[in-house]
C-alpha cells in the first residue's frame, strides 16, 4: 500500500482525533501533512472527532479507505499500518464505535466492503491541551517519513 493507491476520487482518507486533547490530534496532524505536501489531492479527505454509525454508509461508496488515528496501545512503538477486517462488536452501542464494527455494518447493510487500512500512531498524553507531545510528534514524523519513502521508492520502480 502506498499513498498513490489513495489518490483517486474513489478513495477516502479519514483522520480521527481532537487537536484540543494533545496526542489525540495525531490523525488530524497527518491529514495536515498530506494537505501541506499536496498528496492525494483526488481523494476525499475528512476529519472527525470520532467514528459514527453513519460512516458505514460513507465507506460503502468508496473503493479504498485509510483511517488515521492515535493509539494508546503500548505494544505500538511508533506507528502501525495494517489492513483492517470487519468484526461486529458492541462498540456500536457506545460513543466510540470501532473501525471493524463500521466495516461489518457496511458489509451487512450495503453488501459492500472497501479495502480498509488503519494507520495507528502512538500517542502518550490526552489532556485538554493544544499540541502534540514531543514523543508523539516524533512518531508522526516516523509515519510521514515511512509514507514519503514508500512513495519515492514506488515512483522510482515504475518510472
Amino acid at each position: 500500500m502506498t499513498l498513490e493507491d489513495f489518490d483517486d476520487p474513489s478513495s477516502l482518507i479519514y483522520g480521527i482525533g481532537n487537536v484540543g486533547r494533545q496526542d489525540d490530534g495525531l490523525g488530524w496532524a497527518l491529514i495536515d501533512w498530506l494537505e501541506a505536501e499536496s498528496l492525494c489531492p483526488k481523494a476525499e479527505i475528512q476529519r472527525h472527532y470520532q467514528l459514527h454509525l453513519e460512516d458505514a454508509d460513507l465507506i460503502s461508496r468508496k473503493r479504498r479507505v485509510l483511517f488515521i488515528d492515535a493509539t494508546k496501545d503500548a505494544s505500538v512503538e511508533s506507528f502501525t499500518l495494517e489492513r483492517a477486517e470487519p468484526k461486529m462488536d458492541f462498540s456500536f452501542t457506545s460513543h466510540a464505535i470501532s473501525i471493524p464494527s463500521i466495516m461489518a455494518t457496511c458489509q451487512q447493510c450495503f453488501q459492500r466492503l472497501p479495502e480498509v487500512y488503519v494507520l495507528a500512531i502512538r500517542g502518550y498524553e490526552w489532556e485538554l491541551k493544544m499540541g502534540l507531545t514531543q514523543r508523539a510528534r516524533q512518531n508522526l514524523d516516523d509515519a510521514t517519513a515511512y509514507l514519503a519513502m514508500r512513495r519515492s521508492v514506488e515512483s522510482r520502480e515504475f518510472s
